[in-house]
């Protein structure tokens, strides 16, 4: 079955890669995005009669409401991403994180579905070889993670929704982000050749981008049976520390050094490991190894040397 879609904040890094595979698809899809960073990462969309694109602000109340009738399912990916950012612009991230998805949830009606991205940063500091499942109690630490959960909330509590608690997201976007951990670490190995580590003991999960947008596409094929709930997404083989991390990075570029640092900290203390056994009952498997992303990072990294492909 096709649908009319809206992505907010579409044209980013998840979106850029999403939404052409959803008019492969057949569904109908507009964009809604303020292109911040002036990314041209859907010009490829624009051959395609189902696809729309509308110049604006998610947080709008106007804009919103006029889109909202046209379509039946939401994805609101509009969003200031990572702690740094967050704290760099807490009205920014406070009103478009939070009160952006609160509007669109009081505007929409009961019939129409929500799919909505969160973080499983939500999680916080976990315990001690012990997985995050969905019932774990989430605390964030972050502001960036706070307001994810809050935006959870909202979407959940009304039902016909479905929430993804992403793993730290990593691999080639057209809408390229190079702070992501595994882009940058990645990036630092095959250009500067070194990094110096904090907390290099703390672990977190991880997926490949192609992987996330695989997810929403199943949710959205499998929406009847999975709504009403928050899946975590991530690869079941990697929760890996950062030291573990660089150990991957310097398989694939062996002149790679790195260094832990006897001070510092991370910015959105992130320390946990992650089951993905809720989605991968439902039949959703990732696709693409940390491996197999670090070696396509280090190709694309030969070429593209420009920090305006970063949020912070």
């Amino acid at each position: 079955m096709n649908y009319n879609i809206l992505v907010t904040g579409g044209a980013g890094y998840l979106g850029a890669v999403l939404v052409p595979e959803l008019l492969q698809r057949g569904h109908r899809v507009t964009v809604l995005d303020n292109f911040m960073y002036g990314q041209p990462s859907l010009s490829q969309c624009c051959l395609h009669d189902n696809f729309e694109v509308v110049r604006g602000d998610c947080r709008d109340y106007h804009t919103l409401k006029s889109l909202v009738r046209q379509n039946d399912i939401f994805l609101p990916f509009a969003a200031l991403v990572g702690a740094p950012l967050c704290d760099g612009d807490t009205v920014g991230a406070i009103t478009t994180n939070r009160d952006a998805v609160g509007t669109l949830v009081k505007i929409v009606s009961h019939e129409q579905r929500v799919i909505v991205p969160n973080t499983n940063s939500g999680y916080g500091i976990g315990e001690k070889e012990k997985e995050c499942t969905e019932e774990t109690p989430l605390r964030p630490i972050s502001l960036y993670g706070k307001l994810k959960v809050e935006a959870e909330q909202m979407v959940l509590e009304r039902q016909n929704s479905i929430s993804l608690r992403l793993a730290t997201v990593f691999g080639a976007s057209p809408r390229m982000r190079i702070d992501l951990l595994v882009n940058d670490f990645t990036y630092r190995a095959v250009n500067d050749r070194t990094v110096v580590i904090f907390e290099g003991h703390f672990k977190r999960n991880y997926i490949h981008v192609r992987d996330v947008a695989q997810a929403f596409i199943h949710c959205i094929e499998n929406f009847e049976s999975m709504k009403g709930e928050a899946y975590n997404v991530g690869l079941s083989d990697a929760n890996l520390s950062k030291v573990e991390l660089c150990q991957k990075i310097k398989e694939e570029v062996p002149r790679f050094i790195y260094l832990q640092a006897p001070v510092g900290e991370d910015p959105d203390k992130r320390d946990y490991i992650v089951s993905n056994a809720k989605i991968e009952s439902t039949g959703w498997r990732p696709d693409v190894a940390i491996e197999t992303g670090i070696r396509e990072l280090v190709k694309l990294y030969r070429f593209l040397r420009n920090s305006k492909y970063s949020n912070v």
